[in-house]
């Protein structure tokens, strides 16, 4: 192999390009890692977005994917810094009356609080939770000939169903609504198929890891994988903003965490006409509008539950989730949008001044959308917690232009990388043998465009990394079950 600079290139540090990065770096090759921001993280940054001492999760703040990540899960992250608090309640969904729906580590708890569902739940999750081990790799990565087929086949009969269709075998409003707000976290009408997929995974990694905070700030994950990434040899640049690849050095591989439309920006003229055309094609999801605010207090939630849980799902009953999601994805801005809230600083001291909170949410909104949610949402929590605004002092608001602005990679809002409906589940960005690879030989997306899309989890990078070690250096096999041990930073 003709001499390089360095073996491989990784451009973006988010989750995936930062789990690409450490895997290639895993196999012994010379790795750079750049970054356009002059912070390494991706969505998985932290700032004081409000107040001084106030430390907000600019993106993502809550963790389930990473903790059932089959790649992410066995590093040793904890050796660099890295401190997950899990709360007992992982997800708390309100209700107009007062009460409230949980999902619990416990499975028998959270079965034992749904009423007449006690026993359907249990029938649901149980095979789900005491299958993940074996279902965990074939459901994060590309169309799969599956390891463990009889299992994924059992699990893809109720996945594949569109979450409304899966609700019906629920009675009672409490566990209709809890699965409501998981089923939600798809950002696609729940009457889509496929669409009890992800709620299915985020109920059973629940039970199984829960829903983990990282301590400090999702950014102290970023710097964990980055320093471990580093102890095992690999270079890390920021404030490099990539337009293209000329602007890179010499390498046999690159691997881009960036999603189609920066892909054919930054590399397009190297694609076939046919992978150019299906990258124009592909299709993005609605946005997120989102709220960070420095509170006084603890958000006052009428539901004892909800004041104890990291995760809210603010939407009330399945039918009016269901109603909502779907006028957001027809393009149109619900008075009353489903909200998903996270609460990290009643589990984590040092995200706020003594005495003070911060708290995190957003909503779903048509992609691009320049619309101000701020009122909408804030009504939404205070019809749950009575008394919410008085304890605003200050707030921080993103629309989806922001979004984008701050993390090209969310295309109009979209955190995806691209709706995962039914079309795009393994087909993102394009229809091909494998979805890492790009019709250029040595360059590869490694992005949430790819599979299984969205969510901290590292596996699109994974995938990609293990794509590009087989077809450039010849390397096969997993890194799950033998990772390295390396030296700490001194």
């Amino acid at each position: 192999m003709t001499k390089k600079d360095f073996d491989a290139i990784v451009v973006g540090s988010g989750p995936n390009g930062l789990a690409a990065a450490i895997r290639l770096q895993q196999a012994g090759l010379s790795v750079l890692l750049v970054e356009g921001k002059n912070t390494i993280g991706g969505g998985m940054r932290s700032q004081e977005l409000t107040l001084p001492g106030f430390v907000h999760d600019v993106c993502s703040a809550i963790h389930p994917m990473a903790a059932g990540s089959p790649f992410l899960s066995q590093l040793p992250l904890k050796d660099y810094g890295l401190e997950f608090i899990y709360p007992d309640t992982a997800a708390a969904h309100p209700f107009d009356n007062g009460t409230a729906a949980v999902l619990k580590k416990s499975i028998e708890k959270t079965a034992g609080l749904l009423g007449d569902d006690q026993e359907t739940y249990l029938s649901l999750l149980k095979p789900v939770v005491r299958e993940w081990p074996n279902l965990a790799a074939d459901i994060l990565g590309p169309l799969p000939i599956p390891k463990h087929p009889l299992t994924m086949a059992a699990f893809g009969m109720k996945a594949m169903l569109p979450s409304t269709l899966l609700a019906k075998r629920f009675r009672t409003t409490e566990a209709r609504g809890l699965w409501a707000g998981m089923a939600a976290h798809n950002i696609q009408p729940l009457t889509n198929m496929a669409t009890s997929a992800i709620g299915l995974v985020l109920m059973a990694v629940g039970h199984l890891r829960g829903w983990p905070i990282p301590k400090g700030g999702s950014q102290q994950m970023a710097n964990a994988l980055a320093a471990y990434f580093q102890a095992l040899g690999g270079k890390i640049e920021t404030d490099y903003y990539v337009k293209s690849l000329e602007q890179l050095p010499s390498s046999h591989a690159v691997l881009l965490d960036v999603t189609p439309r920066q892909l054919l920006e930054i590399a397009g003229y190297r694609f076939s006409a046919i992978y150019k055309w299906q990258l124009e094609r592909y299709r993005y999801g609605m946005g997120v509008f989102k709220i960070d605010w420095a509170l006084d207090a603890p958000i006052p939630f009428s539901a004892p539950e909800a004041r104890q849980a990291g995760t809210l799902h603010l939407g009330n009953t399945l039918e009016e989730i269901v109603t909502t999601e779907a006028q957001s994805a027809k393009g149109q801005h619900p008075e009353k949008p489903f909200v998903l809230l996270a609460q990290p600083s009643l589990f984590d001291a040092t995200r706020a001044p003594a005495g003070k909170h911060t708290a995190w949410a957003y909503c779903h909104v048509p992609n691009g959308s320049q619309q101000d949610r701020t009122a909408a949402i804030e009504q939404q929590v205070e019809r749950f917690a009575p008394g919410f605004r008085e304890r605003i002092l200050a707030r921080h608001v993103m629309n989806t232009a922001q979004m984008e602005a701050y993390n090209p990679n969310y295309i109009g809002g979209d955190i995806n990388g691209g709706i995962i409906d039914l079309a795009q589940l393994y087909t993102r960005p394009a229809l091909r043998l494998s979805p890492y690879r790009t019709s250029a030989k040595g360059i590869y997306v490694c992005s949430s465009s790819t599979p299984p899309g969205g969510g901290v989890h590292g596996m699109c990078g994974y995938h990609a990394a293990q794509r590009a070690l087989k077809d450039i250096f010849n390397i096969s096999g997993e890194a799950f079950r033998s990772v390295p041990k390396v030296a700490l930073a001194s």
